[in-house]
C-alpha cells in the first residue's frame, strides 16, 4: 500500500508508445482513461519513443486520430536525441549519411545538420535509425562507410518494433547485420540512455522523485528510467514479461498488467 501511495503522488508520467499505449492504430485498453486522469490530477504526460521514423508533428496527428490530446512539445523521440548528440559532437560542420526515413533526414536538416545520400561524399558519420524505408542499397552504403572508418551512431538498440500482427526488425537488428558484416558497433543515443528522460523532466520542471517512467521493455524503457534515477513501471502488454525480470540488470519499481491497471491505481488518489 505504501508503494502504491508513492506511485499516486507522481506528477510527471514518462510514457513509451508502441506496446505501452497502442499497437499501430489500436489503443491498448485504459490508455485514454490514464491520460485523462493524469491531466485531471494536475499532472503531465510526456512521451519518450525510440522510433525515429516520424517527428513530433506526426505523433501529434496520430494521437489525434486515436482520440487523444497531445502537443508537439509532449514528445521526445530518438530523432531529438540524435539531433542533440550530433550538434554536441561536431555541430553543423560534419557531413552525415543517414540510414533512416525521409522524415528523419528532414528533422536533421531542419536542425542545421548536414545530410547526404551519397556514400562517395566526404562523410564523417553514419547515422542509423528505425528505417521503414530501408533498402539493400542503404545497407551496402553503410558497410562501405564503416569500412572507411567513419563515426557510427544509432538512435536505439531495440531489436524489434511491435505492430498489430507481431514484430518487425528495428534499429538494433539493422545494426546487428552491420556488426556481422563489418565488426563495427554504434554509439547509441536514445533509450536506455537517460538523456530523453532528463530532457523531459527539465522541460516539465518536475524533479526525479515526482517522475515515473512507464514502458514495456526492461532493457529499454525500464533501464532508461533506472539510469535517469526515477521510479519505473513495467507493463506486460509488450515484449518483456515477469519471467524476464530475474535475468534483467534493470529492475522495475512496479510491475502492472497494463496501463488500465495503472489508471485504476492513480484514480484512487
Amino acid at each position: 500500500m505504501e508503494d502504491l501511495e508513492r506511485l499516486r503522488k507522481k506528477r510527471l508520467f514518462l510514457l513509451d508508445l508502441d506496446g505501452t499505449l497502442y499497437f499501430d492504430e489500436n489503443l491498448i485498453d485504459g490508455t485514454a482513461e490514464l491520460l485523462r486522469c493524469v491531466r485531471e490530477r494536475g499532472g503531465r504526460c510526456m512521451y519518450l519513443t525510440n522510433n525515429s521514423s516520424k517527428g513530433g508533428r506526426d505523433y501529434v496527428e496520430k494521437m489525434h486520430r486515436l482520440g487523444l490530446e497531445a502537443a508537439e512539445d509532449d514528445f521526445f523521440t530518438a530523432a531529438n536525441a540524435a539531433v542533440r548528440y550530433l550538434l554536441d559532437h561536431g555541430g553543423t560542420e560534419r557531413l552525415h549519411y543517414v540510414v533512416g526515413t525521409a522524415s528523419f533526414r528532414a528533422q536533421l536538416r531542419g536542425a542545421g545538420i548536414r545530410v547526404t545520400e551519397n556514400r562517395d561524399d566526404p562523410v564523417d558519420t553514419l547515422v542509423v535509425g528505425h528505417d521503414t524505408e530501408l533498402t539493400f542499397r542503404k545497407i551496402e552504403d553503410a558497410c562501405v562507410l564503416l569500412g572507411r572508418g567513419v563515426e557510427y551512431v544509432a538512435t536505439n538498440p531495440e531489436l524489434t518494433c511491435p505492430t498489430w500482427f507481431g514484430y518487425v526488425p528495428d534499429c538494433g537488428s539493422v545494426c546487428g547485420m552491420l556488426r556481422n558484416a563489418t565488426g563495427r558497433s554504434p554509439t547509441v543515443v536514445g533509450k536506455p540512455k537517460p538523456d530523453m528522460a532528463r530532457y523531459a523532466m527539465e522541460a516539465a520542471g518536475v524533479p526525479p522523485e515526482e517522475t515515473v517512467m512507464i514502458g514495456d521493455r526492461l532493457y529499454i524503457d525500464i533501464a532508461c528510467g533506472v539510469n535517469a534515477g526515477v521510479d519505473t513501471v513495467l507493463v506486460l502488454t509488450g515484449e518483456s514479461q515477469r519471467k524476464d525480470i530475474p535475468a534483467s540488470d534493470a529492475k522495475p519499481t512496479f510491475v502492472l498488467r497494463d496501463v488500465k491497471e495503472l489508471y485504476e491505481i492513480i484514480r484512487e488518489s
